[in-house]
């Protein structure tokens, strides 16, 4: 197997694992509450990336485990139930399309923070990107009644902890493995998210004997393994063999596989939210393009 045949294979093949994650949620979601599937899903992963990543953490400096605690919730604890609250309203395919605005809040916070260079190509991204996801925030505003649309916020918010945790891990974390960070993190994380399940009035005697229960609790065990741990391993070994630029670009991929999954599942998507997508997959291409030439 030659190596750009690698890279291509692993870009294609994470394509899909991520791409599919969010309507793995939605189905998670049909027999657990939000923050079961919240929990379920961390305690899953821990278990997992324990098997293959626990030497990992001998690597890990004392001093860095503040950031590696910070970075668990940032970038794993909030934004996990952040999403499965989101998606008891909103289609999971507007929130895979809403999460591409990860790349454009890290570049606002990297400039704001920590003091990254601006680029008036990357602002026009960022700006395209915004207007982008405010048509697919009114969108939903104008469909949902009641109060419901402002689920969709809480993608936004989740997108917007990604930002925090990339940033962290960049400037606060080089030198770690990236698979000793992500244990870490949900070794940081694993008790409060057992304290959330067990507060959560899981249901525990329709394990076995609800048909949706253990589904749902299947479909949460293969975003777990494939979606968050495997996944990991994958795209490390895809920065090694490729460049970042090349390796970030499956940010253009996620929300086609996630939409695609969306209408196989049933789920309506409008001209508008069309055009809404067209935004935001225009300003993350200006964005990590200004990055490609600068190379």
């Amino acid at each position: 197997m030659t190596t750009t045949f690698k890279k291509w294979f692993f870009l294609i093949v994470l394509s899909m694992i991520w791409g599919s994650s969010y309507i793995l949620i939605k189905k998670g979601l049909v027999g657990l509450t939000p923050l079961q599937v919240g929990s379920a899903r961390i305690l899953m992963t821990t278990v997992i990336l324990s098997v293959f990543g626990w030497k990992q953490l001998k690597k890990i400096p004392f001093p860095a485990w503040k950031w590696i605690f910070f970075t668990g919730f940032f970038g794993t604890f909030f934004p996990s139930y952040l999403f499965a609250f989101a998606e008891t309203v909103i289609d999971s395919s507007v929130a895979a399309v809403l999460n591409g605005m990860t790349p454009l809040f890290t570049l606002i916070l990297g400039i704001v923070v920590f003091g990254s260079q601006w680029k008036w190509g990357k602002a026009l991204g960022v700006l395209i990107g915004f207007g982008g996801t405010l048509i697919l925030v009114s969108n939903e505003f104008s469909i949902n009644t009641g109060g419901d649309s402002w689920y969709a916020l809480l993608v936004i918010v989740a997108t917007f902890c990604y930002s925090i945790n990339v940033n962290v891990i960049k400037y606060k974390l080089q030198g770690i493995s990236a698979l000793g960070i992500a244990l870490g993190n949900f070794l940081a994380i694993v008790i409060p998210a057992t304290l959330v399940l067990l507060l959560s009035d899981f249901p525990w005697s329709s394990l076995g004997t609800s048909n949706e229960v253990t589904t749902s609790l299947g479909y949460i065990f293969i975003l777990a393994f494939f979606g968050t741990a495997i996944a990991k391993v994958m795209f490390n070994e895809l920065v090694s063999i490729s460049s970042p630029v090349f390796s970030i670009s499956i940010t253009y991929l996620l929300p086609i596989v996630a939409i695609a999954w969306g209408v196989l599942d049933g789920e309506s998507f409008s001209f508008i939210q069309w055009v809404g997508c067209a935004f935001i997959l225009m300003g993350v291409y200006l964005v990590t393009e200004k990055k490609r030439s600068k190379k």
